[in-house]
């Protein structure tokens, strides 16, 4: 198996210079926003976010390509960095301290690229979690400094907590009913949404969490920390991966119950 070890370190390092550009304008009163073609949102501190974790890129691994939320793809090659650079920008907009800057290292493989290391920062809650494949996931302020992560193990849908971000996407996609078949089956629901919910199935702390509508740089660094935690990740038709355009994730052993009720049709 390949060691992803150094790549983890340069992980960590992008997400540090990540944090200092995020954090020194959260809650800044003169921050700039502007609305992006799909009605999102979009801040001066994402973009400098994210050229300053390309512009390391471009330093560190020049060979490597780069595929931002920002800016696009850019270079080819077998191995592709995957950058969203403040994941929950309404929230950060708004002042609210739960939004992370997300890194991943995607390898090209049977069925596309696929995470194999991943770093998700949360400087305003002075959280950070990480992964890399084969190495397992952690939790901690610094490499040096650590816990690792193992999802739960409850095994009943009554005894099971599970984390969504909102409701709208659901009923559009036809899925509402399911949706809330689901909540009502389980023991516990809170919504929490954007990266959140997959670091706590990761923790062990939630039980499972999905989304009906993501794109890559929104999964793939959740997608490795959640499965290195020993848990399932999968689109919500159940297939492995990042490439689904939604998600899945649990501690495993709900994983069909959670896929079936929200592929519930009526």
């Amino acid at each position: 198996m390949p060691d992803y070890h150094d790549d983890l370190r340069l992980a960590h390092v992008l997400a540090d210079a990540a944090d200092a550009a995020t954090m020194d304008r959260f809650r800044a009163m003169d921050l700039k926003v502007e609305t992006k073609p799909d009605m999102t949102p979009v801040s001066e501190a994402d973009k400098a976010a994210e050229e300053l974790v390309r512009a390391s890129l471009q330093r560190a691994r020049p060979r490597d390509a780069v595929h931002g939320e920002e800016f696009g793809v850019e270079g080819t090659g077998p191995r592709r960095w995957v950058v969203d650079p403040i994941d929950g920008t309404k929230n950060y907009v708004r002042g609210v301290p739960v939004w992370a800057t997300l890194i991943a290292l995607t390898e090209a493989g049977e069925g596309g690229y696929q995470p194999v290391v991943g770093v998700v920062s949360a400087p305003a809650l002075g959280r950070r979690w990480w992964a890399a494949k084969g190495l397992g996931a952690y939790m901690g302020r610094s490499l040096s400094s650590a816990t690792r992560l193992h999802v739960s193990r409850v095994s009943k849908l009554e005894d099971a907590s599970f984390a969504y971000s909102s409701l709208s996407g659901w009923e559009e996609q036809g899925r509402l009913d399911g949706f809330l078949d689901l909540t009502r089956a389980c023991w516990r629901t809170r919504a929490y949404g954007d990266f959140w919910p997959y670091m706590m199935v990761a923790e062990g702390s939630v039980d499972m969490c999905a989304e009906p509508e993501l794109s890559l740089w929104d999964m793939a660094a959740n997608a490795i920390v959640v499965t290195e935690a020993g848990g399932s990740f999968t689109s919500l038709d159940g297939v492995p991966g990042v490439d689904g355009g939604n998600a899945a994730a649990s501690n495993g052993l709900l994983h069909e119950e959670l896929l079936g009720y929200l592929n519930q049709r009526y």
